[in-house]
């Protein structure tokens, strides 16, 4: 027997950067509000929307682009979050200390309330993709968030290819797993590499909501920065990792999405891999390789 429905609308901000940090804040700012104004009750904004993504090249320059958490943008998405009753999901680039930086992602309730942050955990550093001059390893762990419509859990880009991370986040309760990105093309690559690249990315993270029961819900970044063509197609996934709606490649958009949270039981009920998981077999996870 089904479930009563529990929908929430579930909102993904896919837009472009440029090189005006104030701009893009303001922009995401009015993308929030356009994507309340259909409904979406909980928002999330792609990876470091406040710039483009500057791990392309090591610079120090580049950390003058962060700020304090509570901070300038956190009390501007507080108040806005306030004003339109929604939860915001946002991706910042955290100045912890002199000398420490983060990839954070906040969690702001409907009330306007900072519920907390997580710091991405897996830091890429690869051609392009510089992470690691950036951004210290978070040191919060994997958390969910209690939010007026939903618990939800936060992962970022690199996070995404590791299912330990997806599932530690899901059996905290979390019933959406929210993954703020930005992943895109070298120009120079071919077409087939590329396709292959995108399905690599979608299939995994539909994979984390089939094995864990949970909607899925990636947001990202589109349009031309540097050696990067950032390919979109952000998507909402549901608990058996059918694709509920997919953005366009090139161009911004705004997904928005009803999400029936009683499915999670559903799924579950019918496709019980959280019981039938032999806990007692899994110690060798903890190891970095098994000779």
């Amino acid at each position: 027997m089904n479930k009563k429905s529990n929908i929430v609308k579930v909102g993904l901000v896919q837009m472009s950067c440029t090189e005006e940090v104030e701009l893009n804040l303001q922009k995401g700012l009015k993308k929030i509000e356009e994507a309340a104004s259909q409904g979406a009750k909980i928002i999330a904004l792609q990876e470091l929307f406040r710039s483009q993504y500057f791990c392309q090249t090591e610079d120090v320059a580049q950390f003058d682009l962060a700020e304090t958490i509570p901070g300038p943008s956190t009390e501007q998405l507080s108040a806005l979050a306030k004003k339109l009753d929604v939860v915001i999901v946002a991706s910042l680039f955290e100045k912890r200390t002199e000398g420490i930086y983060h990839n954070t992602s906040v969690v702001v309730d409907a009330d306007g309330s900072l519920l907390g942050k997580y710091r991405k955990m897996h830091i890429p550093d690869d051609p392009n993709f510089y992470e690691k001059f950036y951004f210290t390893p978070g040191d919060l762990g994997f958390q969910t968030y209690q939010t007026k419509y939903g618990c939800i859990g936060v992962l970022i880009c690199w996070d995404q290819w590791f299912p330990e991370a997806a599932r530690l986040t899901a059996m905290r309760g979390a019933e959406i797993l929210f993954y703020p990105t930005a992943i895109g093309w070298h120009q120079s690559e071919n077409e087939n590499v590329c396709e292959g690249q995108h399905e690599a990315w979608e299939v995994i993270q539909r994979s984390h909501a089939v094995a864990n029961g949970v909607f899925v819900a990636s947001v990202n970044r589109v349009g031309l920065e540097g050696e990067l063509k950032f390919w979109g197609q952000s998507f909402i996934a549901d608990p058996f990792g059918k694709v509920l709606h997919r953005a366009d490649v090139n161009n911004e958009e705004l997904l928005i999405v009803d999400c029936d949270l009683a499915q999670i039981e559903n799924t579950r009920q019918n496709w019980p891999f959280l019981r039938d998981r032999r806990i007692d077999a899994y110690d060798g996870l903890t190891q970095r390789y098994l000779d």
